[in-house]
């Protein structure tokens, strides 16, 4: 009789352990599944959606709002722009877009000479002449209104905040890429590479609008669609047939 009593302990002992093991190896091989479910919810959970493509890219002075250098600063200086070209330093203004000098070193430098001038009165000048060109804040209201990326990539100082003042472009577009901050100017093609590296696209994903010729040559040249703009009117067209929507809103 004892020895049955230990035959049956063993088997028992061993029908526990067998257990035991078998509920081991269900647990360790259980995990993986486990696991993969908990990244499979992730991934269902947390994926970011879709970039919307292109990724538009405008030049500001004489695209978007009027330059008042052409006109507005000859006659605060009370010279032709022929004269005036010929006393201005050749390279202060460059220096100046690119961040390279402050104001009061442009003061300083902007003429041949040295002379002196009202660097706030010219300002204030500068300042009165931006205004939207015709059909343009419409046009970037519809841009905006179609949840498009829209970036200024423009040749300019520190004064594009007397831009941003006054028009609020910042409403319709951010002030990414100005010469100012990069300080790189178009159309250095450095400038457009370190514009595609940081939007984390491929340059054929981005259009770039500039009324310099020599500009959207460059945007083409590295792989980006560019047009030259002429009107809103045109550009709407050109934007119309990558399948843009610019239907215009009454602002």
């Amino acid at each position: 009789m004892m020895m049955a009593m230990i035959g049956s302990n063993k088997a028992f002992l061993m029908s526990a352990a067998t257990a035991t093991a078998m509920n081991t190896w269900e647990l360790f091989n259980s995990k993986p599944n486990v696991i993969e479910k908990k990244r499979n919810r992730a991934s269902i959970s947390y994926d970011a959606p879709k970039r919307k493509l292109p990724v538009l890219l405008f030049d500001v002075m004489d695209t978007i709002v009027r330059d008042p250098f052409y006109q507005d600063i000859p006659a605060f200086f009370g010279m032709p722009m022929k004269v005036l070209l010929e006393c201005k330093h050749p390279t202060a203004w460059i220096e100046f877009e690119k961040g390279l000098i402050d104001e009061d070193e442009l003061a300083r430098k902007f003429f041949i000479d040295g002379r002196d001038f009202d660097l706030e009165g010219l300002k204030d000048c500068i300042r009165s002449g931006y205004s939207y060109l015709d059909g343009m804040q419409e046009l970037l209201q519809a841009l905006r209104d179609d949840n498009l990326e829209i970036h200024a990539f423009t040749n300019y100082p520190i004064w594009y905040k007397m831009i941003e003042d006054k028009l609020k472009l910042s409403a319709y577009l951010s002030w990414t890429f100005c010469s100012c901050i990069t300080g790189k100017r178009k159309p250095d093609p450095e400038f457009y590479l370190e514009v595609v590296e940081h939007l984390g696209v491929e340059p054929c994903d981005c259009v770039f609008i500039d009324d310099r010729p020599s500009n959207v040559k460059c945007a083409v040249e590295i792989g980006m669609r560019g047009f030259c703009f002429e009107n809103a009117d045109s550009l709407r067209k050109d934007l119309s047939h990558l399948g843009v929507n610019v239907s215009l809103p009454n602002i």
